[in-house]
């Protein structure tokens, strides 16, 4: 199947470039939580549910703009895809190139297959349980070849370190402080994770909420190239949580994501 997701997300990113290249920011909208959303994201949802609807009408989605408007099908205890559309909006909006398109399928809580793509800056990253990771460049929409991605070992001199350009918290900034970091890098959307399963850094800690359709794609990707998604308590991060006491279905508590690193070693 992750071929077939692979080329649904190629087409989605087709779609979402020339609204890029000609959108201005006033141009976009607000959603009840704040958030901006643009046509973009709408369109590229669109191509997304109509793919995965014809490749496997019997598996759910969820995406972010249907649940949003309310559309939230059942998911207890069966295998279900989770879509972000456009992760990144804010970065689609100020043109910097780091937004995602991102699929993912979910079985028993984990992401077993996951594809992000970022279609401004031609880069494709695809993994699965079983499979491996690997990424490959696009360019005018044609994928180039694949090359394996794997996390790195610890590097001796200090850790490269990937956090949030749009929501650095300060909680997240005394986690890092922990550690003796030789770089850190501000970055968009799902790119953070894919970094570190490419071995490019070490640790990305998000210490602020997240939904689970802005996480989960990489979250497979970096599984597979031999990383982790924890939980503030050491566990990997669960998907499908619905009902949840102190947040609203598919929210994400505080997670922190790593290559070889122990992350809570230091605690």
């Amino acid at each position: 199947m992750i071929d077939q997701l692979i080329g649904i997300a190629l087409q989605a990113g087709a779609a979402i470039l020339p609204v890029y290249e000609r959108m201005k920011p006033e141009e976009a909208t607000l959603k009840g939580d704040g958030s901006p959303v643009t046509v973009a994201d709408a369109l590229a949802e669109s191509i997304i549910l109509e793919q995965l609807g014809s490749l496997a009408p019997q598996i759910p989605v969820v995406a972010e703009e249907s649940v949003a408007a309310g559309r939230i099908p059942q998911t207890a205890g069966k295998p279900f895809f989770l879509v972000d559309p456009l992760d990144g909006t804010k970065e689609f909006l100020s043109r910097n190139g780091d937004f995602t398109v991102n699929i993912a399928l979910i079985e028993d809580g984990v992401p077993v297959l996951g594809v992000v793509y970022a279609p401004a800056i031609g880069e494709l990253y695809a993994g699965g349980v079983g499979q491996g990771a690997r990424r490959a460049l696009v360019k005018d929409g044609k994928r180039g070849p694949w090359t394996e991605i794997h996390v790195r070992p610890v590097p001796p001199g200090g850790i490269k370190v990937q956090a949030s350009r749009s929501h650095l918290t300060e909680e997240t900034k005394t986690f890092i402080e922990r550690f003796k970091v030789a770089e850190f890098v501000s970055a968009g959307s799902s790119l953070k994770f894919c970094r570190v399963a490419a071995g490019e850094a070490d640790l990305y800690p998000r210490l602020a909420r997240t939904m689970e359709w802005d996480t989960a794609a990489a979250d497979a990707v970096l599984r597979a190239a031999g990383g982790k998604v924890l939980d503030m308590e050491g566990r990997p991060l669960a998907y499908g949580k619905r009902n949840q006491p102190t947040d609203s279905d598919f929210a994400n508590g505080w997670f922190v994501a790593t290559g070889t690193l122990d992350p809570f070693a230091a605690r």
